[in-house]
């Protein structure tokens, strides 16, 4: 008994001089609005970082198409491989997220796969619904339909991808506008066009713009309005002057054509507005020889036309020189 009160004694005493344990940190606070998130998105910030990597990627895969560089394309075709494996795990972890399923048709589209490109595009456009989708969606809906073949399909989507001219609305603007003139309807294409672009002379022509402006030409061009297709791209060189060539070229690398044949026909007016008639007959013939394009009578009069002029062009005689005597390096014409 004695040695029970000593223990009793001891821990008592070792109890009093013991300094307290610290208390454990408070929770972090939840709001409201983080909870409810994480109970419907429990993924969000996965996804959101997979969305920003996907669009990062698809940025510079655009910007690639813009550069003479070698790896372009097989370069660009591996960021979209990327971006498709990650935005299928992505749809996974958040199936009606509009973000992930626009980029994942996007992405599909760029690889081919024609069927998961319609079927991703059209989730996005039945979860905001067809007034609320975003240009880039319905616009690239519109567009896979034209490469279809289904003219009429395209153009209930490509109205609907209508509004201010800008980065998202300029190719669908171009596909309505060709579809349209396909379809027979010349007034109501180049209307589309010219009422998209601003209503007085400008002196500046941003990409979008000269991409507007150029496909008027095309436009006018096959409607053999020819003085009226030349006013256009007079005007486009008057104020781009020596960048106009650049220009128009880079603007119609990021185009993907609809049907795909009507490349040679936009090559082959440029270069002929540049003079360079050799390849404007080899791009003419070209898009003619492509089965059998709307507009192949058409492009059969620019290349009669090129081979008139350069039969009427008598070639000029070049005089005939000694070669060059190389001494030390230095050249001595005798």
């Amino acid at each position: 008994m004695r040695w029970s009160w000593i223990l009793v004694i001891s821990l008592g005493a070792g109890a009093a001089h013991a300094k307290p344990a610290p208390p454990p940190p408070p929770p972090a606070p939840v709001t409201d609005g983080d909870f409810w998130r994480d109970v419907i998105e429990p993924h969000a910030d996965e996804v959101a970082r997979i969305v920003t990597a996907t669009r990062n990627g698809i940025r510079i895969a655009d910007e690639a198409l813009q550069t003479d560089a070698e790896w372009a394309v097989d370069q660009r075709m591996r960021y979209f491989e990327d971006a498709y494996g990650m935005l299928r795990y992505a749809r996974k972890l958040s199936p009606e997220n509009i973000e992930v399923l626009a980029l994942l048709g996007r992405s599909a589209d760029e690889l081919g796969k024609t069927r998961q490109a319609i079927e991703a595009l059209e989730a996005s456009i039945a979860i905001t619904g067809p007034d609320k989708a975003k240009p880039e969606v319905v616009g690239r809906l519109g567009a896979i339909y034209l490469r279809l073949g289904d003219r009429n399909a395209a153009i209930r989507w490509l109205r609907t991808a209508q509004g201010p001219l800008n980065g998202e609305t300029a190719q669908p603007l171009v596909h309505l506008a060709n579809a349209l003139a396909a379809r027979g309807e010349i007034t109501a294409a180049v209307d589309t066009l010219i009422n998209a672009m601003p209503a007085q002379n400008t002196s500046y022509y941003s990409q979008e713009l000269t991409l507007a402006a150029f496909t008027l030409a095309v436009i006018l061009d096959r409607d053999e309005q020819r003085s009226a297709a030349f006013e256009v791209l007079d005007r486009m060189k008057a104020t781009l002057q020596t960048s106009f060539g650049p220009q128009v070229q880079n603007v119609l690398a990021t185009l993907r054509y609809a049907p795909a044949e009507d490349q040679h026909y936009y090559q082959g007016l440029l270069y002929e507005v540049m003079d360079q008639y050799v390849e404007a007959r080899a791009a003419f013939a070209l898009y003619a020889a492509s089965g059998d394009p709307p507009w192949k009578g058409r492009a059969l009069d620019h290349v009669r036309a090129i081979d008139a002029q350069r039969r009427a062009t008598p070639a000029t005689p070049v005089a005939s020189k000694k070669p060059p005597t190389v001494i030390r390096r230095k050249v001595y014409r005798p």
